[in-house]
């Protein structure tokens, strides 16, 4: 299961130096709203809403169970839970599976 529709996708080097305005923009415990990129079977990739540069993942390790990955190009809110410094990923705790708990 790949799903993708990221047009104008930054480039790696575009979200390798915004890192750091991302992180400050984002920090943990930030709620963010965004849409689906981008479907993988560990997690969804998500643009996130006034922060062109930034990746975020929310993965399946955060999914509780009988929840289910939303679909390619919904429109999602949640919360930033790390920042994963090696990938530039900012990690995103889906307010759907906070609520399926």
């Amino acid at each position: 299961m790949a799903d993708y529709a990221w047009p104008n996708e930054p480039t790696p080097a575009q979200i390798r130096r915004s890192w750091s305005a991302t992180v400050s923009a984002l920090p943990v415990g930030t709620r963010i709203t965004g849409q689906v990129v981008d479907r993988r079977p560990f997690g969804v990739f998500l643009r996130i809403d006034d922060v062109p540069n930034a990746v975020g993942l929310a993965d399946i390790g955060s999914m509780p169970p009988g929840a289910s990955l939303p679909a390619l190009g919904a429109q999602v809110s949640g919360e930033v839970v790390w920042h994963t410094d090696h990938n530039y990923q900012v990690r995103i705790r889906l307010s759907e599976w906070i609520a399926h708990n």
